[in-house]
This record gives C-alpha cells, sequence and structure tokens, in this order.
C-alpha cells in the first residue's frame, strides 16, 4: 500500500516572553512570541514539523486556521507531493471556499505556510539534507517548477528566472564550501527591545560587538525624544563603524515617518524598517526618496509574493525581509527570491520571532549557493530568544550563522517544551497565572 498523509496535527504553544519585555516594539508592546505548531505524519512512521510565528492572542485562530486546510492534504501519497512540491503548495492556497478568507493573504495563508514548511521539512528529512543544500542542490528547471508565475510575469519571466539559476550553476559547489567553512553574515536585534532600560540596551549593544556582530537594530516608533537618546546611546557604545538598523514596526503614517526620521538621521542609522503600513507600496516609495541615503526594509508582514513585486516594480524598497512563516512556505519564498535577484536587491530576512532563526536561515543560505550568489550586504537577523527549545537550533559564531547540517528545516520543537508551553494548559501558562494573581 502506497504511503500516505495519514494525519496533520496543530498545537498552540506560546512563551511568556512578554513578562521580560523581550520582543517589544512600537506596535507590539508585551508580545507573547508563539507558534501554531505543525507536525504531518505519514502512514510509514514518519514526521515533518513547521510553524507559523504569532505574538500571542490570536495564536489559537492561526491554529484553527491549519486546522481547516487538514481535509485538503490526508491521504494524500507521500510520493506525489515530494514529486510536487509546488502543486502541493498551490492546492492549500487555491482552494476555492477557504481562499475566499485570503486570499493569499493573512490566516489561512500562513496556515497553508506552516502545512508546506512541514512538507519540505519532511522530504528533506526523507533525503537526509538540510533544507537549504536540498534546494541548492536542485537542477534550475526543478526550481522553476516549483514557482506559480501567474501573477508575476510582467515582473519576472519563467524564462528569465532559468537565466538566473543557471547563470549561478557552475559556482554552486564553491559556495557551499564556502558556506560551510565561513557561515553566512549575521546582525542582531537582541540589545533593542523598545522595553529594555537605556542599560541594558548598553550592555547588550556592546555585548553584540564583543560577538562579532557588525550590525545591530532598535526598536523606535513610540516617543522621539526616547528614540534619540536610545539611538545617542547606542552610537557611543557601538561607535562609527558597526551598523545600526532602525525599526518602526509600521508605527508611522507616510509624513510622519519622514519627519521623525530627520533628527534620526545624526546618528546614521543604515535602514529604517517598516516605515509605515505594510501594504502601502507606493507610501514606502515616497518615504524611499524622502530619506536618503537611509535605506528602507520591509516584508516580515508583506503578504505574498505579489506584492514583493509591486515593492520591487515602485522601487520603494532598498532591502527585502522575507519572512519563513509569513507568506506559503519555502515555495513561495523561492519565487520571492528569484524576484530580488532579478532586481538586484539584496534579501535580509525577518528573524524576529521563535523558530523563525531556525527557519529562515535555510532560505539565505540557498539563495546565496543557487541564486544570487552573493552575501554583499546581506544578513540574516538574529534574536537570542527560545533556541532551547528547538532540536537544531540556530548556531551563531563570531556573528554568523553556522550552516545547518542536519536533515530538515530546524522547525522542530521538544516534546517537553511542547508540553511545558501548550496553551492554555501547559504548567507554564498556570506557574504564570499564579504569578500575576
Amino acid at each position: 500500500m502506497a504511503e500516505v498523509i495519514s494525519a496533520v496535527e496543530a498545537v498552540d504553544v506560546r512563551f511568556p516572553t512578554s513578562l521580560g519585555l523581550d520582543g517589544s516594539d512600537a506596535m507590539n508592546p508585551e508580545p507573547d512570541y508563539s507558534a501554531a505548531y505543525v507536525t504531518i505524519r505519514t502512514s510509514a512512521g514518519e514526521e515533518g514539523y513547521g510553524l507559523a510565528f504569532t505574538v500571542g492572542r490570536g495564536n489559537d485562530v492561526q491554529v484553527a486556521a491549519i486546522r481547516a486546510l487538514v481535509p485538503l492534504v490526508l491521504g494524500m501519497p507521500v510520493a506525489d507531493v515530494f514529486a510536487d512540491l509546488g502543486a502541493f503548495s498551490r492546492r492549500l492556497t487555491g482552494d476555492s471556499q477557504l481562499r475566499w478568507l485570503g486570499p493569499d493573504k493573512g490566516a489561512i495563508h500562513m496556515a497553508a505556510g506552516a502545512i508546506v514548511n512541514a512538507a519540505w521539512d519532511l522530504r528533506a528529512r526523507r533525503e537526509d539534507k538540510p533544507v537549504w543544500r536540498l534546494l541548492a542542490e536542485m537542477s534550475p528547471d526543478e526550481l522553476v517548477d516549483l514557482v506559480d508565475f501567474r501573477y508575476l510575469q510582467e515582473a519576472l519571466t519563467r524564462d528569465e528566472a532559468l537565466d538566473i539559476l543557471r547563470r549561478a550553476e557552475p559556482g554552486r559547489a564553491a559556495r557551499q564550501a564556502e558556506l560551510l567553512a565561513s557561515g553566512y553574515p549575521a546582525y542582531t536585534t537582541t540589545p533593542g527591545w523598545l522595553g529594555y532600560s537605556p542599560g541594558k540596551l548598553a550592555t547588550l549593544a556592546a555585548a553584540a560587538v564583543n560577538d562579532g556582530f557588525g550590525q545591530i537594530k532598535l526598536k523606535v516608533g513610540a516617543d522621539l525624544h526616547e528614540d534619540v537618546r536610545r539611538l545617542r546611546l547606542a552610537r557611543e557604545v557601538v561607535g562609527p563603524g558597526i551598523r545600526i538598523a532602525i525599526d518602526a514596526n509600521q508605527a508611522w503614517g507616510v509624513g510622519q515617518a519622514i519627519d521623525w526620521l530627520r533628527p534620526l538621521a545624526q546618528f546614521d542609522p543604515y535602514w529604517i524598517e517598516e516605515p509605515t503600513s505594510p501594504d502601502d507600496v507606493l507610501g514606502h516609495a515616497a518615504i524611499r526618496r524622502a530619506v536618503a541615503p537611509i535605506k528602507v526594509a520591509t516584508g516580515e508582514h508583506t503578504h505574498n509574493a505579489v506584492m514583493f513585486k509591486q515593492l520591487l516594480q515602485a522601487d520603494a524598497i532598498d532591502i527585502l525581509q522575507l519572512d519563513a512563516s509569513r507568506v506559503a512556505g519555502v515555495t513561495e519564498n523561492i519565487a520571492i527570491l528569484l524576484l530580488a535577484a532579478k532586481f538586484g536587491v539584496p534579501v535580509c530576512p525577518h528573524a524576529g520571532g521563535v523558530g523563525l532563526c531556525e527557519m529562515v536561515q535555510h532560505l539565505s543560505m540557498f539563495d546565496f549557493v543557487a541564486v544570487s550568489g552573493t552575501q554583499q550586504d546581506r544578513v540574516i537577523e538574529y534574536v537570542d530568544h527560545l533556541h532551547e527549545h528547538f532540536v537544531d537550533p540556530v548556531r551563531i559564531e563570531a556573528g554568523r550563522y553556522l550552516a545547518p547540517q542536519t536533515p530538515g528545516l530546524g522547525a522542530r520543537l521538544h516534546a517537553d517544551s511542547i508540553a511545558r508551553y501548550r496553551f492554555p494548559d501547559g504548567p507554564a501558562w498556570r506557574e504564570t497565572k499564579a504569578v500575576v494573581a
């Protein structure tokens, strides 16, 4: 009997990071980093793991969205899934009734991404490879077959995508060796959460420089005078040779963003991230024109490849920040990486959340080996939170991600962590309620 997908489980896992204000920013002052955690099981007893990241309330909605998609994949032959993961992704994102809740955005799209990522994890485990290497060893034709060009072809055609991948093909082996030897550059947001005291900011910024990071990021956007004070302190601590990125997390309107950034420019911010609504393509373009040479970065809340296409066509961003769980998983992110390569825009992924560092590193490393072929002006975000809950946590050395060598996508949580932080009945949440009471 053919092996089939026999079960897809979704669990609400939440970590009480709000207690220490880890992850705090202008729009999310007290987040609880959370995962709508997915396990795909096959009739042969194998498993694959994925997740969608949220910040607390609403994680139950994300779990419900995942469960709504489960009937679409139960009973599918595993061989068919692996033979065409592009079609598998489109099956999840293209359901005629569930699509009405998007289309291609929000909880239902992220649910598809969690399941798609779990399927890629399952395939990589089957082939005994980390996902970045699985992708980097696929042929250009196999990779392009994964992409749905329907809404992209006026910006990126199939032939253009093939040309990008074929140009990169001769250097794959050398870049893979370089990646394994030297890793991939990172930057850290750990010092910059908005709820941290000035002393904590200064201590963590100095530690970041000592740990080899060439870039840190600070949250801004709640209080201009406080932003000036915090940026001045950070610049004094790290010196002129370290890049400082800043992130408003969508706090401003277009004109407000331009005005707010003028007094911050004296501290030489490298980029301003999410300066306004993530849906406002033309607003980002206007801000970019007005605040140069400060770069404009966005992407963690960009719903799909179509929106990235528009941001690129409109010259609205200098930095593209794809996310491992916002869009429909690895498959759609391949399209986004190809779009970025076509327009020559560096990809610096968002990873400020539980499990995102573990997953998104595979996308950047695949991009380096098989798509863009460069690490120039490219860094992956790193936050020093919650990695101990993962079976294969990220490894950072001298400010660089070390290439994963274990099979899969890195999203698998320890069983003990799932049991302890399962919401609302896990022991950690019963204890938290007792402390608050």
